[in-house]
């Protein structure tokens, strides 16, 4: 019952509150991203949802305008890195107020709506672009059986899971495993991390 219908319903409910009590945060971040750099506020990127459904997630922009460009400028090293990660740890195309963002993980706030939406829920394994999804092989119509997550379990315990494929071992376990009491530990470890400034 819970997988097929509270969960969604907890899903509006709870988007809706939040947007509300935190849009005042929403229009103080878009005022300081738009003052500080160049550029949209809003950054869209496109990632897979439910059954492989391509869906557009919503952030705030922590990146320079011309991010993509600067990757011309990667090192050997990083270029290694962001291939193996999707990511650099110490990435120069970030700019100062996004590392904030980041390490707080307010840029995730717009999801909000995608929450709203429908295209994704509070919890659940995080959405990824198409290299990322070719990783799961086998297990890729199991991963993409339900919809992505704002947090999730990977992401809490983030600091213990060093490469790609415990990220994928325990995203699966989430899918198969996921009910209301483990929705509920991971919805209120997340908050730990964003006051602690964990960056995951």
């Amino acid at each position: 019952m819970y997988k097929n219908f509270f969960k969604r319903l907890l899903d509006i409910l709870l988007s809706v509150i939040l947007l509300v009590i935190l849009f005042p945060l929403f229009i103080i971040i878009g005022l300081v991203i738009k003052l500080s750099s160049s550029g949209k506020v809003i950054f869209i990127h496109k990632r897979y949802g439910l059954n492989g459904k391509i869906i557009y997630l919503y952030k705030f922009r922590t990146m320079y305008e011309n991010a993509k460009y600067l990757e011309r400028k990667f090192t050997k090293e990083e270029k290694m890195e962001y291939k193996k990660n999707f990511k650099l740890i110490d990435d120069f195309r970030v700019i100062k107020f996004g590392k904030f963002l980041r390490r707080h993980c307010l840029d995730e706030l717009p999801q909000l709506v995608n929450i709203l939406k429908g295209d994704m829920s509070f919890i659940g394994p995080r959405p990824v672009i198409y290299k990322e999804l070719l990783k799961y092989k086998k297990n890729k119509n199991l991963f993409l059986s339900i919809r992505p997550g704002l947090t999730g379990l990977w992401q809490v315990n983030k600091e213990k899971i060093k490469s790609y494929n415990k990220r994928i071992k325990t995203e699966i376990y989430y899918v198969k495993n996921y009910n209301f009491l483990l929705d509920t530990k991971i919805f209120f470890k997340t908050f730990v991390h964003v006051f602690k400034g964990n960056d995951y």
